[in-house]
């Protein structure tokens, strides 16, 4: 079966993320939007803790993930101690949305994960 091209953002959140080995990295709790740019900012991924406490939420390039045919998951090529290391924030300090500090946010996690941010545009 193919996979989709389009997917609603409430469909997409809960979907569980592995790496390609197949360890369990956490699921996709929300989708942020770039309101002025019209795209997706990145996905927010929680892992660990234990039954949704002590959650520890990463944002991860849209980019960076891809959607696993057949399944509610989402592949993200990193291993767990990668994404354990990644710039992360807890549910009552996500990142600042205004311009500045957004862009500045989303430049140092699309770098962590090898990727341009979303608003430059590859040749």
């Amino acid at each position: 079966m193919a996979v989709p091209q389009v997917l609603s953002t409430s469909s997409v959140e809960g979907d569980s993320v592995i790496n390609p080995q197949g360890e369990d990295l956490g699921k996709i709790e929300d989708i942020m939007l770039d309101l002025d740019e019209g795209m997706i900012a990145y996905a927010v991924l929680s892992f660990g803790g234990f039954l949704g406490i002590g959650d520890k939420l990463f944002a991860v390039p849209w980019k960076a993930l891809s959607k696993k045919p057949d399944a509610h998951s989402f592949i993200l090529n990193v291993d767990k101690d990668t994404l354990e290391n990644a710039p992360g924030f807890d549910k009552a300090n996500w990142p600042g949305t205004g311009t500045e500090a957004h862009r500045e946010y989303v430049s140092r996690i699309s770098e962590y994960y090898g990727y341009r941010p979303y608003w430059i545009q590859t040749p």
